[in-house]
């Protein structure tokens, strides 16, 4: 998703839980954020060889057991937010663990669960609870991000399940790479998809994600077959993803898909580049400017010439 540049000055706020929270300003959204904190951080990942299980103390193999079965995941940050990630006001918790290494992610500290911070299913929902008159007054609810929400697929599931049986909104923000982990049974726990298509193009979408665009296309398809309400996200880097045919071949397979209730085109920015720079990675994008408002404007109106609702 996206997130405004960070501003000196900002008010801060603590929700009694995790610490400080930052709200920056951004003109039309209004925004609280908050670091994971819960049980610990992520055990090493060594941890699942057998070789080195048996150093494990019997409180970690308990934790790697609860893990496995989603009773408990790797989680990086909060948001309370209007306006973005879904309608109404949103609480979006963001998941660390991620398939995809794309150019442009703002997230890359989301990349390895063992990046995150240890939370129970029952923290996440103890706060998700906490806005219920919130999302029942702006037509909100809960927004699983990462990271991708599906690489934790177990965690994710009993997360949705509890928040169906709170009677909130439901929905998560996927790249759709790993939709075969989400079955029919965790599929009807979520009110909506946000689907976020890297490419239309196979080349272009391994250049930008280092993986296949496949997956992608069938888990569409099987949100169309099943009716489920979708928002496409793309988001548009000049020189990587605005090629008049890689928009074209996106718009072609959106248009195929009835469910999909909106278009959302996000302009590049390169707030994650420090990020980046302070994990040690390559950041490849640090010389490109976002898109200009007519090239924004006439990407939207590609897609608006297949019938398509665009914002």
């Amino acid at each position: 998703m996206t997130t405004p540049e960070r501003r000196p000055h900002q008010p801060q706020v603590a929700d009694g839980v995790s610490g400080a929270v930052s709200v920056p300003r951004q003109e039309g959204v209004q925004r609280q954020r908050g670091t994971a904190a819960g049980i610990g951080t992520a055990l090493p990942f060594s941890a699942n060889d057998p070789a080195s299980a048996a150093d494990l103390t019997a409180e970690q193999r308990k934790q790697l057991a609860d893990r496995r079965a989603g009773k408990i995941g790797s989680v990086h940050s909060w948001e309370l937010v209007t306006a973005v990630d879904g309608p109404g006001t949103r609480l979006t918790v963001f998941l660390n663990g991620c398939p995809l290494r794309c150019q442009y992610c703002h997230n890359p500290d989301t990349f390895k669960i063992r990046d995150g911070q240890f939370q129970t299913v029952d923290d996440v929902l103890e706060r998700v609870a906490r806005y219920r008159t919130v999302f029942a007054a702006t037509g909100g609810g809960l927004t699983l991000s990462g990271g991708e929400p599906l690489f934790q697929s177990e965690f994710a599931r009993r997360i949705l399940r509890g928040a169906k049986e709170l009677g909130v909104h439901t929905c998560i923000d996927t790249s759709g790479y790993l939709g075969r982990r989400c079955d029919d049974d965790m599929l009807a726990d979520i009110d909506l998809v946000l689907l976020d298509i890297k490419s239309g193009l196979p080349d272009t979408y391994r250049t930008v994600t280092s993986r296949e665009l496949q997956p992608t296309i069938d888990f569409g398809n099987r949100l169309a077959a099943a009716g489920k309400p979708v928002w496409v996200r793309f988001v548009l880097v000049p020189g990587l993803t605005d090629a008049p045919e890689n928009v074209e071949a996106i718009a072609e397979l959106v248009a195929q898909w009835p469910n999909v209730e909106r278009v959302e085109v996000l302009p590049f920015h390169n707030m994650g580049a420090d990020k980046w720079r302070e994990l040690g990675r390559d950041y490849q994008l640090g010389d490109i400017e976002p898109p200009s408002k007519e090239l924004l404007e006439d990407t939207r109106e590609r897609f608006r010439r297949h019938g398509l609702t665009v914002y």
